[in-house]
């Protein structure tokens, strides 16, 4: 299949954008920019993986506004599902293809100054706040035709803000729901916490999109300043019709901390890269993802975590199963940069293939500019045992039966170390589903 890749958007287009939603004038600039470039840049390319032919630019940009939300029971029971109660609701965000539903943030975390809002109203109301970090520093405009187009039609979104030594106890919740089987989403969530803060944000992306396409265009800018701690959780899970590029990066200063706990879930084709930098000595990322891919569908993850600082410590922790033929390639960076000594980088990366036509690549990689450092890998790809195959089912299990058993117990290790509960309950929701 050809692909055009001519973009069906022009400047008028973009500046209508801007002025309907009454956007500051930097925004405006970044918009328009963006979108030139986006007509000149390459595309990324991910390693052995092919996606000159992946649709990302032929979608339904734009939306009606959605209906409000007043409570989870107005939600379908399969987005219930990634909430523990109600709650009061409080702290919560939902978006309903590109419009904001819902949105609470308790009064105590107001009268301490946080932010938690989507992103065209933290434009508005803080504009010089989300210009300082906005596609400025972690993801570039130019990086690749992508993030140009993200830059120039990017419809959704959050921006939290966590000020000076505020400590947030409680989890802040993110719901992105592609309702409407045709509307494309280039979400940004931009997560800011100043020095001596901590939070952990945790976020759902969703689709009911399994014959009609369109495009998930993501981007995420952690920003973890002097001795903060920002604990980040996602799960990914568009479906079979979505396709998807995902672009998260943090940033973090002296005896800051970044961790991820990603759920890639995606049913359709995706291409996902994770960079964090740690720029201060004593800076630290811990990057756990779990992936299930089944059908056809074509996945590439790539986590780096790339370390400036002295007495850094980075840990990646990847693991993937395979079902169908589906084929996935894992990609661990570890990048030890020229001044960054006694840095730590440790990774591991795995694949299972449950099928004869499934597909894995793991591929560790370590880049070291310094010599006194500690580092470290593990990979493997493989088929499940057929003796262990055999005793299950030796016990009275169905095939499927015993298979499930054997993908939650390869995953386990990963799922149960991730620092989010939420995220722990949710995954495995996800991958119950998966595996039938």
């Amino acid at each position: 299949m050809y692909v055009e890749t001519k973009l069906p958007f022009n400047q008028e287009y973009i500046q209508a954008i801007s002025k309907d939603r009454n956007e500051p004038g930097w925004m405006a600039t970044l918009r328009s920019k963006a979108l030139e470039m986006a007509n000149s840049l390459d595309m990324p390319k991910p390693d052995k993986t092919k996606i000159t032919n992946w649709n990302f630019t032929d979608f339904q940009h734009s939306n009606k506004e959605a209906v409000k939300i007043t409570s989870i029971d107005e939600l379908p029971e399969e987005l219930r599902a990634y909430f523990d109660g109600d709650a009061s609701m409080e702290n919560l965000y939902i978006q309903r293809n590109q419009t904001a539903a819902y949105n609470s943030l308790s009064q105590e975390l107001q009268d301490k100054g946080v932010i938690f809002t989507d992103i065209f109203t933290a434009m508005n109301e803080h504009s010089d706040l989300v210009e300082k970090y906005y596609m400025n520093d972690a993801v570039a405009v130019d990086q690749n035709r992508l993030t140009a187009l993200h830059g120039a039609l990017m419809n959704g979104g959050i921006f939290v803000y966590v000020p000076r030594n505020v400590q947030i106890k409680e989890p802040l919740q993110a719901v992105f729901w592609q309702e409407d089987t045709d509307s494309a989403l280039l979400n940004h969530v931009l997560v800011v916490a100043e020095e001596g803060s901590s939070v952990t944000y945790v976020e759902n992306y969703i689709s009911h999109n399994d014959t009609e396409e369109t495009v998930a265009n993501l981007v995420t800018e952690v920003f973890a300043h002097d001795n903060a701690q920002v604990a980040y959780g996602a799960v990914d899970n568009f479906a079979e019709g979505t396709t998807t590029y995902v672009n998260r990066r943090g940033v973090a200063k002296h005896d800051a901390r970044i961790d991820w706990a990603l759920g890639q879930m995606n049913d359709g084709n995706t291409v996902s890269e994770n960079i964090t930098y740690l720029m201060g000595e004593n800076a630290a990322s811990d990057a756990k993802a779990v992936s299930v891919g089944r059908g056809k569908q074509t996945q590439n993850f790539t986590s780096s975590i790339r370390q400036f600082g002295k007495a850094t410590d980075g840990y990646i922790l990847q693991r993937g199963v395979m079902k169908g033929s589906a084929s996935t390639i894992f990609n661990a960076i570890g990048k030890i940069e020229h001044g960054a000594t006694k840095a730590n980088s440790e990774q591991e990366s795995r694949v299972l293939m449950l099928s004869e036509k499934s597909r894995g690549d793991a591929n560790p990689i370590l880049l070291i500019d310094e010599d006194d450092v500690t580092a470290g890998h593990a990979a493997s790809v493989g088929r499940v045992d057929p003796l262990q195959m055999y005793y299950l089912m030796s016990r009275g299990l169905e095939r499927e039966e015993a298979e499930r058993l054997v993908i939650h117990g390869f995953l386990a290790p990963v799922v149960a170390q991730l620092p989010i509960e939420s995220v722990r309950k949710q995954l495995t929701q996800v991958i119950e589903r998966k595996v039938y």
